[in-house]
C-alpha cells in the first residue's frame, strides 16, 4: 500500500529525504528480501525472487537485506538499527558489501543458534546467493513464529490505478481490513501451535506429577510418628505444598511457557523430600544435602549428587549434574537411564524432542545452567534468552513491536564495533 500511495505523489515528494536504511526497512515491511540497487551485482532480481519465495513459502519471519558497503550503511549497530526501523520481530540477515552478519529476537531464534549459523556460513567466503541461501535454509528450519501479515498484503500494492485520493482511500481501507483478517488468522495459527505444543508436553508433565505423588506415598512419613521433629514436618509440608502447586499450575496452564512453573514446583518438592529423608536417616544440619540441580538424564531421579563429564552422540563433551545411580553407571561404562519422550521419529531423549520441551527443562534447571548442558542439541538450539524456556510470551515472531524491544534480547550479531561484517571467519 505504501508503494501505491507513493505513486500518487509528485516524484520529488515520493523520493523525499529517506535514508538508505529507511528505504530498506520500508521494503522489508512488505517482503522478506531487499536488494539495494547499488548492490544489485551481489544478488540478481531472479536470485532475490527465488530467495523471497523460499521464505514466504516457509511462512517464517526471516528478513534479508543486501546493501552496499558505503556511508549510507555504517556497520556500527546496523542490524539493531534495521530491526528498529522495520519494527517486526524476526531473524535479520545483512550482506554488507562482501561481509555478512545476522541477529534475531530471542522469541524467534536463540542468540546461540544465530551465532552458530552465522559462524558456519561465514567460515568460507562465498558469493551472496550461496551464503544467503545457506543462512536462510538453516534459519527457516529453526525459527519460531510466522511471517508478518504485512507481507501477505503487499501483492495489492501493484497495479493500483491513479484514480484520485478517494479511490486510494477505499483501497487502503480494504487493504487495512484484509491485513487485519490476515493478522487474526496468523495469531490464531500461532495459538493453535501453542496448544499443540502444550498438549505434547502435558503428557510428560503429568507423568512427572504422578511420579512425585508416588514418591510421597513411598516415603510413608506421618507428622505424628515417633521421632518426627518440627524440621521434618516443615520439610514434609513443603513437599506437599509443592505437589499441590504443581497440580494446580498444570490444570491452569494455557501456554507452553506455563509449564515452567510446574516443573519448578516439582523440583522444589523433590529437594524437600531429599532433606526430609536425610533428617530421618539421622543427618545433622551441617550434613544435610545441598541444593543442586536435578539429574540431567531424568529429573525424576531427584537432586544430582555430582557433576560428571558426558558427551552426547555427535556432540562436544560437557559436565552434567547426575544422580548417584547414573554416576555409577557412567563410571562402569554403562549408559545412564535417560528420560525419553514421544516424537514423530519414536521415543527420543527429551533434548532431541524440539522446542516444546524448553519450558519443561527450564523449570527444572533454571536459566543459568541450562545453556551449557544443552549445547549442540536440538533443544539447545531452540532455547532463547536468559530464561531458556522457549518463551512464548510478549512479542512473537512476525509481531509488530516497533522499537519496543530490549537490545539484550536481540542478539547474534557483532554489534557496536561493526566487526561482524568481515566477510568470513566468524567473530
Amino acid at each position: 500500500m505504501l508503494a501505491a500511495a507513493a505513486a500518487l505523489l509528485p516524484p520529488a515528494a515520493a523520493a523525499g529525504a529517506a535514508t538508505g536504511l529507511e528505504r530498506a526497512a520500508a521494503a522489508l515491511e512488505e517482503g522478506p528480501v531487499y536488494v539495494d540497487p547499488r548492490a544489485s551485482d551481489q544478488l540478481s532480481d531472479t536470485q532475490a525472487d527465488a530467495l523471497e519465495r523460499k521464505i514466504e513459502n516457509a511462512d517464517k519471519p526471516v528478513f534479508v537485506a543486501v546493501l552496499p558497503a558505503n556511508s549510507d550503511f555504517p556497520p556500527d549497530n546496523l542490524l539493531r538499527n534495521l530491526r528498529t526501523e522495520v519494527g517486526i520481530t524476526g531473524v535479520y540477515a545483512i550482506r554488507l558489501g562482501d561481509g555478512f552478519d545476522a541477529a534475531a529476537d530471542r522469541t524467534v531464534l536463540s542468540n546461540q543458534a544465530v551465532d552458530n549459523i552465522t559462524t558456519a556460513v561465514k567460515a568460507t567466503p562465498v558469493d551472496a546467493e550461496t551464503q544467503l541461501n545457506n543462512f536462510v535454509d538453516q534459519a527457516l528450519a529453526q525459527a519460531r513464529g510466522t511471517a508478518p501479515a504485512s507481507w501477505n498484503s503487499s501483492a495489492a500494492d501493484e497495479g493500483v490505478p491513479v484514480g484520485g485520493l478517494v479511490t486510494l482511500g477505499a483501497v487502503l481501507a480494504a487493504g487495512g481490513a484484509g491485513a487485519y483478517a490476515l493478522s487474526r488468522r496468523s495469531r490464531r495459527r500461532r495459538e493453535e501451535e501453542e496448544q499443540a505444543a502444550l498438549e505434547k508436553v502435558r503428557v510428560v508433565v503429568d507423568e512427572d506429577i504422578t511420579a512425585f505423588g508416588e514418591e510421597l506415598d513411598r516415603l510413608d512419613f506421618h507428622p505424628g510418628e515417633p521421632g518426627a521433629t518440627d524440621a521434618m514436618r516443615s520439610d514434609y509440608e513443603k513437599a506437599l505444598d509443592s505437589y499441590d502447586r504443581a497440580k494446580t499450575r498444570m490444570a491452569a496452564a494455557r501456554r507452553p511457557d506455563d509449564v515452567r512453573e510446574v516443573t519448578e514446583a516439582l523440583e522444589d518438592g523433590r529437594f524437600a523430600l531429599a532433606v526430609l529423608a536425610a533428617r530421618r536417616a539421622g543427618f545433622k544440619e551441617g550434613e544435610l544435602p545441598e541444593r543442586r540441580p536435578p539429574c540431567f538424564f531424568d529429573p525424576r531421579h531427584g537432586p544430582s549428587a555430582q557433576d560428571v563429564p558426558w558427551t552426547p552422540a555427535g556432540g562436544a563433551a560437557r559436565d552434567v549434574p547426575v544422580c548417584a545411580a547414573d554416576a555409577a553407571r557412567l563410571a562402569e561404562g554403562e549408559d545412564p537411564v535417560i528420560r525419553t519422550v514421544d516424537t514423530p521419529y519414536g521415543r527420543r531423549p527429551y533434548w532431541e524432542a524440539g522446542p516444546a520441551y524448553g519450558p519443561w527443562a527450564g523449570g527444572y534447571f533454571g536459566g543459568g545452567i541450562l545453556p551449557g548442558l544443552l549445547i549442540g542439541t536440538m533443544l539447545g538450539s531452540a532455547m532463547s534468552g536468559p530464561a531458556h524456556g522457549g518463551d512464548f510470551g510478549g512479542f512473537e515472531g512476525g509481531d509488530t513491536s516497533g522499537g519496543d524491544f530490549f537490545s539484550g534480547d536481540f542478539g547474534g550479531g557483532d554489534f557496536g564495533g561493526g566487526g561482524g561484517f568481515d566477510g568470513g571467519g566468524g567473530f
